[in-house]
């Protein structure tokens, strides 16, 4: 039986397609990529504090000022479900913002709280409002891996918001405030100095 061969454009741009795919990790049908692993190209710094890509990760560093500062995407969104890894190499207090808006580093909105162990990793806060929404169960305090890469998922529909952290679920609740709001999606970096945390794979489905 004689071989069929494909042309060689045809291989070279399934290559290429591979490779674009692996690294980004978008292999699923319906999920854009928010982070190139190239630049901050379609985002937008917030804020004083350093923001960078290296090694294909998206960098946020504690800078000599030793503020908040955040990195936003220019785009709005308001019901989706988003996944993203990040590893905290020192300290790691930050946060995933969603449906907020900015005035400088003054933010609005809600974070999926990214903090050291015992520090409610996966919990929603809501700042300069009212505080601490959805605190996570003592027993899970344990999924978090420190130092190494952690996977995130948030997903918000409507008035409901449910969040997993490597896989388990951590909260799951509606609020009514957040189901008439809408913004943009934010990284966050705490303030005091001493902070590094390294993101990747940002993919988003919207709803």
């Amino acid at each position: 039986m004689r071989r069929k061969y494909l042309p060689g454009y045809l291989l070279a741009l399934l290559l290429l397609l591979s490779i674009t795919s692996c690294k980004t990790g978008n292999t699923e049908p319906g999920w854009q990529s928010l982070f190139n692993g190239s630049d901050l190209d379609g985002w937008t710094i917030h804020g004083t504090e350093k923001w960078y890509v290296e090694n294909d990760n998206l960098v946020c560093e504690s800078g000599p000022d030793k503020e908040y500062g955040y990195l936003a995407t220019i785009q709005k969104y308001k019901n989706f479900h988003l996944k993203l890894e990040f590893k905290q190499e020192s300290d790691g207090n930050s946060g995933v913002f969603f449906r907020s808006s900015l005035e400088g580093t003054i933010i609005s909105g809600w974070q999926v709280e990214v903090a050291p162990p015992g520090n409610d990793t996966g919990g929603i806060y809501e700042s300069y409002g009212r505080g601490w929404l959805k605190q996570i169960p003592e027993d899970k305090e344990d999924i978090l891996k420190e130092g190494e890469w952690n996977t995130l998922e948030i997903k918000v529909f409507e008035d409901k918001v449910t969040t997993w952290l490597n896989g388990v679920q951590m909260v799951d609740f509606s609020d009514e405030t957040i189901g008439n709001a809408d913004g943009v999606i934010a990284l966050q970096i705490h303030s005091g100095g001493g902070i590094k945390v390294l993101w990747r794979n940002i993919l988003l489905k919207e709803l």
